[in-house]
């Protein structure tokens, strides 16, 4: 086998949209001090719609912009952090929705480079033999585990789903998922975190700035030197939509001068592991990317972990 590739994506976001204005209504806050910081606008909220329906809608969206029916599905694999039920996970829920028959599904929690991990994980079982077309999703409902009254992370987070069809290339032809370059940095894991049973998330602001936008870079170019290219060939670059001028600062120092970048963030908030898939289906759907390019996915955040891999754009 050679691999496999990307063959289609699909987002989806829940309707209710929370500006800058609202949440100076709640919180002590203004549009000037959250844009200055964070780069945020907008972020949407789901009201009434689980993470299972979230996954759901997104996954439906890549299945008809691949063109493949959900019978031909054998893995579903899903990445998140914001997943209420212990069982059945995610991927088993979202699979019996979409009515894909015995596939093997499971969840990955890496949290925000969770995406970047699931694809390649779907890559390796492909890879192996043991499937043949996956569904790969980040969906995340990161509403659930904000403290409204804390402005450090009530403005920063959104929810919102994005999924991947991903199938076996043909032998001979170029694999269209590059190697992939992870890892963590688990004594530092206590700078993001969620935790207890009723949760709510915390993190050390300047601690993730300063290694987000000193660490990620070199580890991004490991990932395109795995992949055969170099920086400057990339046409897209989607970091995790973590924060403005995290990923200004990172695209800075990458080389990557003709790639697009996605800037996601702004409209839709940090959904965490949807953010990647989110903000990738959005750049091809608006046509700022062509079939065929280059594009690097990475992933960073909670852990601290993080994940990459330079991609064939569907």
């Amino acid at each position: 086998m050679s691999g496999s590739r990307i063959v289609a994506l699909g987002h989806y976001q829940p309707p209710k949209v929370l500006t800058n204005g609202d949440l100076a209504v709640l919180v002590d806050t203004d549009d000037e001090w959250i844009r200055s910081r964070v780069g945020i606008r907008t972020r949407h909220i789901a009201e009434g719609e689980t993470l299972v329906d979230l996954a759901t809608e997104a996954a439906q969206k890549a299945l008809a912009n691949s063109g493949r029916s959900a019978a031909e599905i054998d893995l579903v694999v899903v990445a998140t952090c914001t997943a209420v039920e212990r069982s059945p996970n995610t991927a088993a829920a979202v699979a019996a929705r979409l009515g894909v028959r015995a596939p093997a599904a499971y969840d990955i929690n890496t949290v925000c480079s969770g995406f970047s991990y699931a694809l390649a994980t779907a890559d390796h079982a492909i890879r192996a033999g043991a499937a043949s077309r996956a569904l790969v999703i980040g969906a995340e409902r990161m509403s659930d585990t904000l403290d409204w009254t804390d402005r450090t992370t009530c403005v920063i987070f959104g929810d919102g789903a994005g999924a991947a069809v991903v199938e076996a290339q043909p032998e001979g032809a170029e694999p269209g998922i590059g190697p992939v370059v992870w890892g963590s940095e688990p004594e530092k894991g206590d700078a993001v975190v969620i935790t207890g049973w009723d949760p709510v998330i915390s993190q050390q602001g300047q601690s993730v700035f300063r290694w987000a936008t000193t660490q990620i870079a070199p580890l991004a170019r490991q990932a395109c030197e795995k992949a055969g290219i170099d920086p400057s060939e990339l046409k897209g670059f989607v970091p995790h939509q973590a924060n403005l001028r995290i990923i200004d600062a990172i695209a800075s120092k990458l080389g990557a001068p003709d790639a697009v970048v996605a800037r996601d963030v702004v409209v839709s908030g940090n959904t965490s592991a949807a953010s990647i898939p989110l903000a990738f289906s959005k750049l091809v759907e608006r046509g700022e990317l062509s079939p065929g390019d280059p594009v690097l996915l990475f992933g960073f955040g909670g852990g601290l972990a993080y994940a990459g891999q330079v991609v064939r754009c569907p």
